[in-house]
């Protein structure tokens, strides 16, 4: 079963994503901030994590830079609720961007292109 690791302050995002991509067949861990992002990527071999981008403490961009370092072949979807940090250049080593949205056909579409289907 393909693994995503979903990182994001909001609990109502953990907790709709969570359930959501379980119902499509996928495992999902998740992870409240960036430094317990970091540790579950390192225990829980992910093969993509979904990533926040504003988070308390440490962001989004800083995380997924550091898991590019730490291992470049896990795909990265960044998800955020501000388009405009399409543009911050820091966001560019993700492997996808998406606006969240109530909708997340969007979101399942980048993960089925990326990782497949379950």
């Amino acid at each position: 079963m393909k693994k995503i690791l979903l990182v994001d302050d909001e609990e109502a995002i953990r907790m709709v994503y969570h359930e959501e991509f379980e119902e499509d067949g996928y495992q999902v861990v998740t992870a409240a901030d960036g430094t317990e992002g970091l540790a579950m990527f390192a225990s829980e071999s992910p093969d993509l994590v979904i990533l926040d981008i504003q988070m308390p403490g440490m962001n989004g961009v800083e995380v997924l830079r550091q898991m590019k370092m730490r291992n470049p072949k896990v795909p990265v979807i960044l998800s955020s609720a501000y388009q405009e940090f399409k543009r911050d250049l820091g966001t560019w080593a993700s492997d996808e961007y998406v606006v969240k949205s109530g909708n997340l056909d969007d979101l399942r579409d980048a993960v089925r292109r990326l990782i497949g289907a379950p």
